[in-house]
């Protein structure tokens, strides 16, 4: 992400500048936080991501919602947008124009190498300033590995844990599901593999 040197923004003008132009931004302290656009394989894991919740999911009390979904975080004043995001029951939004969610159970963020340190850093420490927050995902698109963070009863501490088989599944306590890592990586091509004319194939059993 870049961000750009300009005056000091009110929430309300950044949202007004934001819901007119054709590109997204984040806003953090008073300034606009531009988002590039990601890549092949960034798109295609979100795009798998999202498919696989939703077969999971359909027909029961969570919704899930695309990288176009804006989020605010009351607490802290951050306005954001991951790569999926779940909603649990009746969505919660900030005013009148029912584009920017409150209540996330579940965001995902698919890390780019312009992102990644913000995703880890500054993005999680605001996210976890959500209390309907209970899972946090980091999903490598460079290779299979998915870093997972879930909140503990007591509120205030978080459990993590990675997976790095193809073989092996991602489980969200949160929200009832398995999801198997060579579905969300399907016919992703990781770098030592760029040159190949076919994706990895599958394990066999997953």
């Amino acid at each position: 992400m870049t961000v750009h040197t300009k005056p000091y923004l009110t929430p309300e003008e950044y949202l007004a500048l934001e819901r007119a132009a054709e590109t997204r931004s984040e806003y953090l302290d008073g300034e606009m936080i531009a988002m590039t656009g990601g890549s092949f394989e960034h798109n295609l894991i979100a795009a798998n991501l999202i498919y696989e919740l939703r077969t999971q999911l359909k027909g029961g009390p969570c919704r899930i919602l695309s990288g176009d979904m804006r989020i605010l975080v009351p607490g802290t004043g951050l306005y954001s947008y991951a790569d999926v995001v779940v909603v649990r029951g009746s969505p919660a939004l900030a005013d009148k124009y029912f584009d920017t969610l409150t209540n996330p159970i579940v965001l995902i963020e698919v890390l780019s190498p312009s992102t990644e340190v913000y995703n880890r850093g500054t993005k999680f420490e605001h996210y976890r300033a959500l209390d309907s927050l209970r899972e946090y995902l980091l999903v490598s698109q460079d290779r299979p590995r998915i870093e997972q963070f879930i909140r503990q009863k007591d509120g205030s501490h978080w459990l993590f844990t990675e997976v790095t088989d193809l073989a092996g599944r991602v489980v969200l306590p949160s929200i009832g599901c398995r999801l198997a890592m060579a579905e969300i990586y399907d016919k992703v091509q990781f770098k030592e593999n760029k040159a190949e004319p076919t994706a990895p194939s599958r394990p066999s059993g997953a």
